[in-house]
């Protein structure tokens, strides 16, 4: 049968008053120690406290600071860069869609600028802290790599910082490229297979797996080049890429 104690309930024993005693004592003890570090925290907040009130201070002030810079500097400045590029974007534009010496020329217009605007190099420059300037690395590398311009074109690509579903494939791609057109096809081959799991979509990834399939057959790996192939057929087969597939398959499996 379950006990309790009533209200008044004296201690019927010694050592029940024994038991009394010590469970008083090491309650005394733990507010005692409670009280002791209470008092310490104290007066250490207390000794310490213009300290304290400085580095509270210091750090409003960077928060304060930091929501300023991007409220009044860095917005504005995005939006800056943003309509400054726009030229530089339309002259860039209308170079895909053109041949020969006029391409050239409208890449260069974009690197540069024309009509007093600025182009891509200038946006680097005076505006590479914003997302426009970084965009810039991305237009100034492909504009590079179709004017025969290889290193240059590897400099800004790999200064291109992007997590985009397309663009950071590209990029890497590009990098390949350049690569590949100073003979160095085994570095390309890096490339194209980085940008190839990067990312998982029906536009960049079979690009990256064919450029990389078509390297290894270059560089004499026939399995390496089976197995990009064969990750088009099986993923992409409703892709421009997936209709190379036999052709270079062919040459990859006679390789082995």
């Amino acid at each position: 049968m379950a006990t309790y104690k009533k209200k008044g309930h004296k201690p019927s024993s010694k050592e029940e008053q024994q038991k009394n005693i010590e469970d008083q004592s090491t309650t005394a003890e733990v507010f005692n120690t409670l009280d002791e570090g209470a008092g310490k925290t104290e007066a250490w907040v207390a000794s310490n406290q213009k300290y304290i009130f400085i580095i509270i201070g210091l750090a409003a002030l960077l928060i304060l600071g930091y929501l300023g810079y991007e409220r009044f500097i860095q917005e504005p400045k995005e939006q800056e860069a943003a309509n400054e590029m726009f030229q530089a974007q339309e002259y860039f534009d209308t170079a895909l869609a053109s041949t020969g010496a006029q391409s050239d020329s409208l890449y260069n217009m974009a690197l540069t600028g024309g009509e007093g605007k600025y182009g891509f190099l200038d946006i680097i420059d005076d505006y590479g802290s914003t997302d426009a300037g970084n965009l810039a690395n991305y237009y100034a590398g492909f504009a590079y790599l179709n004017t025969n311009r290889y290193q240059e074109a590897i400099d800004h690509l790999e200064d291109f910082d992007s997590d985009d579903e397309i663009l950071a494939p590209l990029a890497t791609i590009g990098i390949g490229d350049a690569f590949l057109q100073l003979d160095q096809p085994e570095e390309a081959l890096n490339y194209y297979d980085k940008a190839a799991s990067m990312r998982s979509n029906s536009f960049s990834t079979p690009k990256a797996l064919l450029k990389g399939a078509i390297t290894a057959i270059q560089v004499g790996d026939g399995d390496q080049a089976a197995e990009y192939l064969t990750r088009i057929e099986d993923e992409f087969s409703n892709t421009p890429e997936a209709e190379q597939v036999p052709v270079y398959l062919g040459r990859a499996q006679a390789m082995n």
